[in-house]
C-alpha cells in the first residue's frame, strides 16, 4: 500500500495477497539455501580434495563469493517473507474493526462517505410536554481519538428542544451512534496506516543496491536487518506463542507449525522459543545460538560491572559452542535476568535414554567460573555416564537465582526456583523420544534445597526416577521419603570435611557460639569434631535418620586444620579430585545404582 490509506482500500484489502507473496519469497530463500549447500559441499569440497594449484585457489575464492551471495539471498528473502506475513497478520484486526463499524452503519441506515464522515437521518423525539418533534439528521466527522465533548452540545442561544434549556441542540439519538461509527472507522484506518508505514520502512531497509558484492561485512548487516524485522513483526510472531501453556501443549504447538513457521521463530525471534520448555532440544539450541550474539551486543551497550560479568561469560560460552565438544553441547537456555541464566546439555536430552539435570547452588551466577567450572561438572557427569551407557546426557540448569553467600541463605530463592525447575523437567518429559527415559535430578549445595523443594510440590518433579543430593545444607525435609521417589532412589554424597553439609540448624546458628554465625558454628564443629544430624535446612541428608542411600566420596581437605576452606564442597563431580564420587554419580545417572560404592550414614 502506498499513499494515504482510505477506509475503502482497507475494506477491500486482501491480506492473502501478502502471504502469497511471502510464499514466493520463501521459495527463493529455500532455493538460495539449497544452492549454497551445493556450492559448499559439492563444488568447493570436491575442488579442495582433488586440486592444489593457484588456479584452484582462485576458483575456490570465486566459489566462496558465490556461497556468500546465496547465503545473503537466503537470509534477506527470508526476512522479506516474515515481514509480509507479519503485515498480513497485523492488518487483520483493524480491517475487522472497520468491517464491523461499516456493518453497524448499514444496520442503522447511516451513510459512510469517502472521507470517513457519517451521515445519519432525522429522528422523531418527545419534548418534556410529550409533544412529538423532529430532531434533524446531520453528518459527523470521525476522530481516531475520543471526542472532548459529548455530541449535541451547542452554543448558548441556539434553539432547544426543551424550553428553558438554551445551549442544547435538539438531541437526535442517532447522533451519538453515528459519532461512534465515525470514530471507529477513523481509528481503524489510522491503525492500519501506522502498520503500513512501519512495515514499509522495514521492507525498504531490506533493499540491496544493484550489483552488490556480498562481503563478510555485508553479511553482518543481516543481523541489523533481522533486528528491524523482529521489532516490526514482533506482535505477529509473539501472538501465538503458548507461553502460559504446559510444556506438553507447547510441544504440540511446535510440532503443528510448518517448517517455514518454525524457521521464522528460529531466525527472526529466537528469544521467544529458545527458553520455552517443551520445545525440542535441537530447535532450542539453534534458537539460543542465534540469540546469543544479540544478547552479547545488548550487554555490550549497557555497561556496568554486572553487565560486564555476564558479557564475559556469554562470550566464553559462545567460544565453547564454536569448538568441538564431547559430548556435543546443546544450549537450551540463555538470559541476563537476575544473576544470569544458562542451561547447557552435554548430549542430546531428547534422544538419550538417561538424562540428568543438575541444579547448582551457593554463589553460582553467570560468570567466568560458571563456564570454566560449573559447566565442566555437567560435562564430566555426561562423560562418566556415557561410559556406563552411551545413551546418556547431562544438563547444567542455571534457571534461578542462587544465594551468593552463606549469610543470605533463606528458603526464598529455592521456593522461587523450584517451579521453574519443574517446568523444565516437564519439558524434558514432553520432548524425550524414548518410551520410558531414566531421569535424575541432581542438586548441589543450595541447589539441593531447590531440588528438594521442587520434589515436595504437588506431583513431585515431573518424570524423575532418582534424586542425587551433593554437599547439601538440607532439603527442608526430615526423611528421604518426602522427596516422592522412594528412599531407595534418593542418593547422597556428603564429604565429611565439606563445611556446607555441617551448617548448623537455624536455632543453633542463632546462638552464634565460637566465632559467631552459621559459618562460625561449622568451623567449631570442624575444630572439635562435634556431630549433629540437624543442619541449616532440616535433617542432614547424609544422616541415618534421613534414610537416603549414602555413597562414598573423598572427604577432601579440612576447612581449618588443613587450610582447605570450601575445597571439599566443590569436588564431587571432578574425576581429577574425586574419582570415586564422580563414578558413583555417573552410575546413578546411567541407571546402574547397583554399581555404586556405598558409605555408612553419619
Amino acid at each position: 500500500m502506498t499513499g494515504t490509506l482510505t477506509w475503502k482500500q482497507l475494506r477491500d484489502l486482501k491480506t492473502s495477497e501478502f502471504t502469497e507473496a511471502g510464499d514466493k519469497w520463501h521459495e527463493v530463500s529455500d532455493r538460495a539455501d539449497s544452492d549454497r549447500v551445493r556450492v559448499d559441499r559439492a563444488m568447493s569440497a570436491k575442488l579442495r580434495e582433488t586440486q592444489q594449484s593457484e588456479s584452484a585457489e582462485a576458483a575456490l575464492g570465486r566459489l566462496q563469493r558465490l556461497s556468500r551471495n546465496f547465503q545473503y539471498l537466503h537470509s534477506e528473502c527470508g526476512l522479506v517473507r516474515t515481514a509480509l506475513n507479519g503485515l498480513a497478520s497485523d492488518l487483520v484486526e483493524p480491517q475487522n474493526q472497520l468491517k464491523q463499524a461499516l456493518a453497524d452503519a448499514a444496520a442503522l441506515n447511516f451513510t459512510v462517505h469517502d472521507d470517513g464522515s457519517v451521515s445519519y437521518p432525522a429522528a422523531e423525539v418527545e419534548d418534556l410536554t410529550g409533544a412529538k418533534k423532529e430532531a434533524p439528521g446531520s453528518k459527523v466527522q470521525g476522530s481516531s481519538r475520543l471526542p472532548l465533548e459529548p455530541p449535541g452540545l451547542g452554543q448558548p442561544g441556539q434553539s432547544s428542544l426543551y424550553p428553558g434549556y438554551s445551549g442544547f441542540k435538539p438531541l437526535n439519538p442517532n447522533a451519538a451512534k453515528a459519532q461512534d461509527v465515525a470514530d471507529r472507522v477513523a481509528r481503524a484506518v489510522r491503525s492500519a496506516g501506522e502498520i503500513d508505514a512501519r512495515y514499509a520502512k522495514t521492507l525498504t531497509g531490506l533493499k540491496a543496491e544493484k550489483g552488490l558484492d556480498v562481503t563478510a561485512a555485508t553479511l553482518k548487516d543481516v543481523a541489523r536487518d533481522t533486528s528491524d524485522v523482529r521489532s516490526t513483526a514482533g506482535m505477529y510472531l509473539g501472538e501465538n506463542v503458548p507461553e502460559d501453556k504446559s510444556p506438553a501443549e507447547r510441544k504440540k504447538w511446535w510440532d503443528g507449525l510448518t517448517d517455514e513457521q518454525r524457521q521464522e521463530y528460529l531466525e527472526i525471534a529466537p528469544d521467544l522459543v529458545g527458553s520455552l520448555d517443551g520445545i525440542p532440544a535441537v530447535a532450542r539450541d539453534e534458537a539460543n545460538r542465534n540469540y546469543l550474539p544479540v544478547l552479547i551486543d545488548d550487554l555490550g551497550r549497557r555497561g556496568g560491572d554486572d553487565a560486564e560479568t555476564k558479557l564475559n561469560a556469554l562470550r566464553m560460552i559462545q567460544e565453547k559452542l564454536g569448538e568441538p565438544s564431547r559430548p556435543p553441547m546443546f544450549l537450551l537456555g540463555i538470559g541476563d535476568e537476575g544473576n544470569g541464566r544458562a542451561i547447557v546439555s552435554y548430549g542430546n536430552p531428547d534422544t538419550s535414554r538417561n538424562v540428568s539435570a543438575y541444579v547448582p547452588g551457593l554463589s553460582t551466577r553467570l560468570n567466568d567460573e560458571f563456564v570454566t567450572d560449573t559447566m565442566k561438572r555437567a560435562q564430566d557427569t555426561a562423560k562418566g555416564a556415557q561410559r556406563v551407557d552411551p545413551s546418556s546426557a547431562s544438563i547444567i540448569w542455571l534457571g534461578y537465582d542462587a544465594p551468593q553467600n552463606v549469610d543470605v541463605m533463606s528458603r526464598g530463592d529455592a521456593q522461587r526456583g523450584a517451579p521453574a525447575y519443574n517446568q523444565f523437567m516437564a519439558g524434558l518429559s514432553a520432548t524425550n523420544q524414548n518410551a520410558d527415559p531414566h531421569v535424575t535430578a541432581i542438586g548441589h549445595s543450595y541447589g539441593s534445597l531447590t531440588v528438594g523443594t521442587a520434589a515436595k510440590q504437588s506431583g513431585g518433579i515431573p518424570g524423575v526416577d532418582d534424586v542425587i543430593l551433593l554437599g547439601s545444607p538440607g532439603v527442608d525435609a526430615q526423611k528421604a521419603t518426602d522427596l516422592g521417589v522412594g528412599k531407595e532412589h534418593v542418593f547422597v554424597g556428603a564429604a565429611d570435611n565439606d563445611p556446607v553439609t555441617h551448617l548448623p540448624s537455624k536455632d543453633e546458628a542463632a546462638l552464634g557460639w565460637l566465632t559467631g554465625g552459621p559459618l562460625g558454628v561449622a568451623v567449631g564443629r570442624d575444630l572439635f569434631d562435634i556431630d549433629n544430624d540437624d543442619v541449616y535446612f532440616g535433617k542432614d541428608p547424609a544422616s541415618k535418620a534421613f534414610g537416603a542411600q549414602r555413597f562414598l566420596v573423598d572427604d577432601g581437605p579440612r576447612m581449618v586444620m588443613d587450610g582447605g576452606g570450601f575445597d571439599a564442597h566443590s569436588q564431587y563431580f571432578t574425576p581429577e579430585k574425586d574419582q570415586v564420587s564422580a563414578d558413583n554419580i555417573a552410575n546413578i545417572v546411567a541407571g546402574h545404582p547397583e554399581n555404586i560404592v556405598r558409605e555408612k550414614h553419619r
